[in-house]
């Protein structure tokens, strides 16, 4: 769990950890082009740390109470959290106020998932490869919950670029596209104004003609989300279908979460050899990756983290509440084995080494 020095170099605003260690929290970043999910946080205020955690292609970042999820190349792997272990950790050169311990995986194969959710009836991704919303038991690589009424059947070709999930009362309520198309990669065509956001279950489109509509998220009842193509992040009128700049950062925007008065915005380096992305209104000044935060109630940037190295291109970004310094143990680390936990007893297994001495 330990960065290496010479990688993932960044810059911020001495703000961002102010920020951080007032709100008692730490900022998770998911980062498919490095494999890595990195949670970035403050001690005290003054400089920023970051645990960098290796994955296949993470992606989405779904987190509940204790619960953290992440879709990754062809699996989703499902963790909690153990303050308890996390005190008794038995390295005495490492400290955490939280630990995440793999709990289960959904198997899924490569389907491509975008945002995640705990919901009703389990865990919920955007399955974008299969233009659908899908949830997961132990019976099938998922289960086909919804789907836009314009696409005419499941089919593995990603039809519509189905990309972003809001839900409201632990249900979808709302998702992104980056088109009304019903082929495969037919999005492609019109990639700079041909998103949508929709409703579900009804499927009715509120917004059309979206500039690369990505992370729909409920605020205060009221609806976010991100304009990627031109780097806008605006706030929706459903009723009267239209929305308002909240601001615009002239990056390629992907990934938002919220805590308290503030927004946590990701953004990400735009590849030369992309001949979709090269057309976006942003492509020639979308050449840093890093995470903008912005003051809701204004619209301003109040401080921003760019990485120097390593990290060009982000999806997800959460905020783990009321954490200091989370650290994360995967099924590939053999130390989960070493660890016990029930719903009143936690501990960890004393090495075997330890037990034949006495």
């Amino acid at each position: 769990m330990q960065a290496d020095p010479n990688r993932f170099k960044i810059v911020y605003n001495p703000g961002v950890a102010e920020i951080l260690a007032k709100l008692k929290s730490v900022i998770a970043i998911s980062t498919y082009q490095a494999g890595k999910v990195i949670f970035i946080g403050s001690h005290n205020g003054k400089k920023l740390f970051q645990i960098p955690v290796s994955f296949k292609k993470p992606m989405g970042i779904a987190l509940l109470e204790n619960k953290l999820a992440v879709a990754t190349l062809d699996e989703i792997q499902i963790y909690s959290n153990s303050p308890t272990l996390a005190e008794l950790f038995p390295d005495s050169e490492q400290t955490y106020d939280a630990l995440y311990l793999p709990r289960a995986t959904y198997y899924c194969g490569d389907t491509d998932l975008h945002d995640l959710g705990f919901g009703k009836g389990g865990l919920w991704a955007v399955n974008t490869r299969f233009s659908c919303l899908s949830s997961y038991d132990i019976n099938y690589s998922f289960i086909p919950r919804w789907k836009p009424p314009f696409i005419s059947e499941l089919t593995p070709d990603d039809r519509c670029h189905l990309n972003g999930m809001a839900m409201l009362d632990s249900i979808p309520l709302y998702v992104t596209a980056l088109g009304k198309t019903n082929a495969a990669g037919a999005w492609r065509e019109n990639i700079t104004h041909g998103g949508v956001l929709m409703n579900v279950p009804e499927g009715e489109i509120i917004l059309d003609h979206l500039a690369m509509p990505h992370s729909p998220r409920l605020i205060n009842n009221e609806l976010y989300l991100l304009l990627s193509a031109t780097g806008e992040i605006i706030k929706v009128d459903i009723e009267n279908k239209n929305y308002k700049v909240i601001t615009k950062l002239n990056r390629f925007i992907r990934g938002m979460t919220h805590h308290e008065n503030y927004l946590f915005v990701a953004y990400s380096k735009i590849r030369k050899t992309s001949k979709t992305f090269n057309k976006l209104p942003v492509a020639e000044i979308a050449d840093e990756a890093g995470v903008a935060v912005i003051e809701l109630s204004s619209g301003h940037v109040v401080g921003e983290i760019k990485y120097l190295d390593t990290v060009e291109e982000i999806y997800d970004v959460q905020i783990l509440p009321n954490t200091v310094k989370p650290g994360m143990i995967t099924p590939d680390d053999p130390r989960h084995k070493l660890t016990v936990t029930t719903p009143s007893i936690s501990f960890w297994k004393k090495k075997k080494k330890e037990e034949d001495n006495g």
